[in-house]
């Protein structure tokens, strides 16, 4: 059901928000040091409420609280995206508030720290529940104890030679057979693929091997160049040489390649540059180009987005399926978080502006290198870009993901393998 304008901001309602809220661990967490005012705006209904380091309240006299009160937060949009934004499961493009700034709503001014990100996010989710009367509480993932059971992944380092550059990379692996090799989202590392490398259903045909990419996770930069005196900047003869290196050191005959995001615009980028040495692609949230935050003073360059990884891991929940399991996509923007500071915006550098294969779809020799996508209807970015991408290069393999989003082998592995299982028999079979 719908929830109409009378329904958003009723007494009741916020009155269930405010309870839930001072209750709730994860919204009093990050908005601990918060002090201010928020205010709710749905149509010409108008709700002020009260924040003191993490306690939300109704009562507007904060006289004692005015030294060191914030700006208010007004949260704003027209009755219809509220309706959308707080619907027991919202559709695509309302995850959160912050996915649904692409479609009406606002936030001002908008948060320029994590904490203050996570904490209007959550209080936003809580709104939804407190609308439409369900549990608030974390979904956590029980499973039985498997104490003292190791996994099936193995990790080690592989020296490989980029841009003549010794680079130390960490890769883990699982299974045998054909290889594939995974590369992971921007900014984060090859612990995204973690399930896939446990699922037996693919290690008992592939050889799944997850890496990390140079300045990521677990691969330190390289010594050889004084990396901390020089901006990062990810480009695409750069990024493709690190799956083409590791090929070549780990002795792989023609392997399939996966990846998502950057990971998925590479596999486009090696199904176009090198079909002879990959015997598939997979490309999750890719396109042939995608161009969204390159600066209009300057196409070559990407809008400056800061550097504070947690900012970044904050803004990627709303990117995510509003269905996937919380404690997934929990998981997946703490990856985020963990990274270096820089090198979020330095791979966007390649995601939006040197991954362009404007009209090259017809160059990419499918019959050669099958290429098969598939992004999720979650996807706030890419999902026009692909569809399009798609219908550019013949042969290709297209699949929308329902209840999928821009993670969707990290934020929900076991909806995603539901897609990914019948193109690898595909692949296992040719």
């Amino acid at each position: 059901m719908t929830a109409t304008v009378s329904e958003v901001l009723t007494p009741r309602v916020i009155d269930a928000l405010v309870s839930s809220a001072n209750q709730d661990g994860e919204f009093g967490i990050n908005a601990g040091a918060w002090t201010g005012r928020v205010v709710l705006v749905c149509g010409e209904a108008r709700r002020e409420l009260t924040v003191r380091r993490g306690v939300l309240g109704t009562d507007l006299d904060s006289s004692a609280d005015e030294a060191s009160a914030d700006e208010p937060v007004v949260i704003e949009g027209p009755a219809e995206e509220w309706a959308q934004l707080t619907r027991a499961v919202p559709p695509p493009g309302y995850t959160d508030v912050f996915s649904a700034v692409w479609s009406g709503m606002t936030v001002s001014p908008p948060p320029h720290d994590a904490q203050r990100h996570l904490a209007i996010r959550r209080l936003v989710e809580l709104l939804r529940h407190a609308v439409n009367g369900t549990d608030a509480a974390p979904q956590v993932i029980t499973k039985p104890s498997r104490h003292g059971v190791h996994d099936a992944a193995v990790g080690r380092y592989v020296h490989l030679d980029i841009d003549g550059v010794d680079h130390r990379v960490y890769y883990e692996e699982a299974g045998s057979g054909i290889p594939l090799l995974c590369q992971h989202t921007a900014g984060s590392d090859g612990r995204q693929w973690r399930h896939l490398l446990e699922d037996e259903r693919v290690t008992s045909r592939f050889r799944v091997i997850s890496y990390d990419l140079p300045f990521h996770g677990k691969s330190l930069p390289p010594t050889g160049i004084a990396w901390w005196a020089q901006k990062y900047r990810l480009t695409r003869e750069t990024l493709m040489q690190v799956p083409m290196g590791l090929t070549d050191a780990l002795g792989l005959d023609r392997p399939a390649f996966i990846g998502s995001s950057v990971g998925g615009m590479l596999a486009l980028d090696l199904g176009r540059y090198h079909p002879d040495l990959f015997r598939a692609v997979i490309s999750c949230e890719g396109a042939l180009h995608l161009g969204t935050g390159a600066r209009e003073d300057d196409p070559g360059q990407v809008v400056e987005m800061g550097e504070d990884p947690a900012v970044h891991a904050a803004s990627m929940m709303a990117w995510m399926a509003a269905t996937a399991p919380e404690a997934y996509r929990q998981e997946t923007r703490l990856g985020y978080a963990q990274g270096a500071p820089g090198i979020f915006p330095g791979d966007l550098y390649y995601f939006t502006v040197d991954h362009d294969l404007r009209g090259q779809g017809h160059l990419l020799n499918t019959p050669e290198c099958p290429v098969y996508m598939l992004t999720g209807d979650y996807d706030i970015a890419t999902v026009a870009a692909s569809e399009q991408t798609a219908k550019e290069i013949p042969g290709v393999h297209f699949e929308l993901m329902t209840g999928l989003g821009h993670f969707p082998m990290s934020e929900d592995p076991e909806r995603f393998a539901a897609h990914l299982l019948p193109i690898l028999d595909r692949i296992a079979g040719t």
